[in-house]
């Protein structure tokens, strides 16, 4: 075998240079498409609420639902409406606690999902008009953290 009958080396910017400028490409396309969905995920999330007609407690069964009646008594993030019909626990979730949305003898309406005999509200209107949205959305915020353990032995 003689010098002549090596096979040449293939010329610069061939094959080789052009696979590097498509990889790099590639990890471009890659890093931009990973940006897109981070930024995705970090926006807001807004939820929508349709106005429902409110309907009489006694008439409620599980799903969507909207009550109009008078607080009765306030537990913390949680009150008892009541109407001429019955009454019904609702749960006002993160947004309520430590907040004073509502007050004893007060007219809301409120509206949410109604399960098992409480209505997880998404939002309260109060007789002046004023709404309180209390949905955060799917997820919803991180529970505030609890006290701290109890010790042994203090």
């Amino acid at each position: 075998m003689t010098a002549s009958d090596k096979p040449s080396p293939p010329p610069r910017g061939s094959f080789f240079g052009r696979r590097r400028v498509q990889a790099a490409a590639a990890l471009l396309i890659a890093f931009g498409a990973g940006g897109a969905l981070i930024h995705l995920a970090d926006e807001p999330r807004r939820t929508t609420v349709v106005a429902l007609a409110p309907q009489p407690i006694a008439a409620v069964r599980d799903g969507s639902a909207a009550f109009k009646g008078q607080v009765a008594d306030v537990y913390g993030d949680k009150f008892v409406i009541a109407d001429d019909s019955g009454r019904a626990l609702v749960e006002t979730g993160p947004a309520g606690r430590g907040a004073s949305l509502v007050k004893p003898g007060e007219t809301v309406t409120a509206q949410g999902r109604f399960d098992h005999g409480s209505l997880h509200a998404a939002v309260l209107t109060h007789a002046d008009g004023r709404q309180d949205a209390l949905d955060p959305g799917p997820g919803g915020p991180p529970h505030p953290p609890g006290p701290p353990p109890a010790q042994a032995g203090l």
